[in-house]
């Protein structure tokens, strides 16, 4: 469907690197104003589909349209610099020589340089840095820099190649918050690719699990996040357990005992009932549901502690618990109790 209310349109998009097939058959919305992310492993296409939506590689079937307006059908192709999209690359690709408002300001007429550059500047929270040269910044000025200047010719869509990837920890999850915020703000439509469940979550409102050059799934993240359409999409998204389950009277029956399911009537024959890390709890000392089990390993995190078992039920897989009470000593005794409700996958 294309029309007004759509910034990005792919429709059945298919590409390929030579004979190599690479995209098969992608269907991609995003509205206007909104930020999507195209979320998945190495090789899986990510690139691929970025670099046909910029213009840098053609589309050998299908149909990339931007506010109504037909990019690539794989027959006519608009050529990028047409095309009215920005770019941040991962590592910013700033021009060294140039002064911070020198490289915001680089093609824009100079009528208009001055106070857009000014502009922007204020938008990404670098006011008065304007005269420094990119080597006077940290890596996460750059990338705002980066930001300001992919954003000053007011692209209709905005693409973001995987731009805090080479940023620690602690300021990569800062920097993307700025950047969402400075997006909204700014009500530009924009696509990020990333292979960090995290960055995906945190950032768009739409995410697509890219695998195999196809969408697995696409919705919001909360929704792929506890209802997964397939195992391999639920741990894309983060730690998941998936624990053989059976429809029964309305719930879920594991080896925990009969679990709450997220959706009523969800539970049908066999299946695999997805539990968080969170969704478990450890005791020393036997409670009702609770399942004995070994402690295979237990990592601190700061906030929790990443706590690996092996239950001793039979026809359970080793489980992962997010414990924030203590430290479990490897080697030792526990008890692993679970709590719904429970997203429940079929097949066993």
């Amino acid at each position: 469907m294309t029309g007004p209310s759509f910034g990005l349109t792919v429709t059945d998009l298919h590409a390929a690197h030579g004979r190599s097939p690479v995209l098969h058959g992608i269907d991609l919305t995003v509205p206007e104003g909104a930020l999507a992310c195209v979320l998945g492993p190495s090789g899986c296409g990510k690139s691929t589909l970025l670099r046909v939506l910029a213009g840098f590689h053609p589309a050998a079937a299908g149909q990339v349209v931007l506010h109504g307006r037909v990019l690539d059908d794989g027959r006519d192709r608009l050529a990028a610099e047409h095309r009215g999209i920005g770019l941040v690359p991962q590592d910013g690709a700033l021009f060294p020589h140039l002064s911070v408002a020198a490289n915001i300001g680089f093609g824009l007429p100079r009528s208009q340089r001055r106070a857009r550059v000014a502009e922007l500047l204020e938008l990404v929270g670098l006011p008065g840095l304007g005269e420094r040269r990119p080597h006077q910044l940290s890596g996460g000025q750059q990338q705002r820099v980066a930001l300001a200047r992919a954003l000053a010719p007011r692209p209709r869509l905005l693409l973001l190649d995987e731009p805090f990837a080479a940023l620690d920890a602690a300021l990569r999850a800062e920097l993307r918050r700025e950047v969402a915020a400075t997006l909204r703000q700014s009500g530009t439509t924009a696509v990020l690719v990333t292979h960090d469940q995290d960055e995906a979550l945190s950032f768009a409102d739409t995410v697509a699990v890219l695998r195999d050059g196809r969408i697995a799934q696409c919705g919001s993240p909360d929704e792929l996040y506890h209802r997964p359409v397939d195992p391999a999409v639920a741990r894309v998204l983060g730690e998941a357990n998936l624990i053989p389950c059976e429809g029964a009277g309305g719930a879920a029956r594991t080896a925990f005992g009969p679990l709450a399911p997220a959706a009523p009537g969800a539970v049908s024959g066999s299946g695999l009932a997805l539990l968080r890390p969170g969704q478990l709890r450890l005791t020393a000392e036997p409670v009702a549901g609770a399942v004995p089990a070994k402690v295979l390993g237990c990592d601190f995190r700061g906030h929790d502690h990443r706590v690996e078992l092996r239950p001793e039920a039979a026809g359970l897989p080793e489980v992962l618990v997010a414990a924030a009470d203590r430290a479990w000593p490897v080697g030792g005794e526990a008890y692993v109790a679970a709590v719904g409700p429970v997203h429940v996958l079929p097949g066993a």
